[in-house]
């Protein structure tokens, strides 16, 4: 158990930042409010004990909000680069066969588009 003072001085946070390509965006409206849910991957490589080259790769769900820290949300399209900060929610559902879910998405608080010059051609490839 923490120290009472210890646990005072400790921050909890729910921060997270992902850089990748988008793979699907569709931009909605709710209640006058514009909101593009978009996809990211991220790719993570490295060697496994065999030495043998292995790309992990990871789709996340992005739900941007349009507003401050958020570029024209109509600029979010599949092919684009981007940075996105912000925390992670999950929410609950059951399934079209009845089986209970969780789905875990970013509520993003900032999104870049990165000019594709920026950056190299494989960001996450050092093999």
């Amino acid at each position: 158990m923490l120290n009472p003072k210890k646990r005072k001085e400790m921050e909890f946070t729910n921060k997270i930042e992902i850089r990748g390509v988008v793979g699907r965006a569709e931009l909605n409206t709710y209640a006058e409010n514009r909101v593009c849910k978009f996809t990211v991957i991220t790719e993570y490589s490295y060697h496994d004990r065999d030495n043998n080259p292995v790309i992990e790769s990871i789709w996340f769900t992005v739900n941007a909000w349009e507003g401050r820290n958020m570029p024209d949300l109509n600029l979010i399209q599949k092919g684009s680069w981007v940075r996105v900060l912000g925390r992670v929610r999950n929410s609950r559902f059951t399934g079209q066969d009845g089986v209970e879910r969780i789905s875990w998405d970013i509520q993003a608080s900032r999104v870049d588009i990165i000019p594709r010059e920026d950056e190299p051609m494989q960001p996450q490839r050092y093999l």
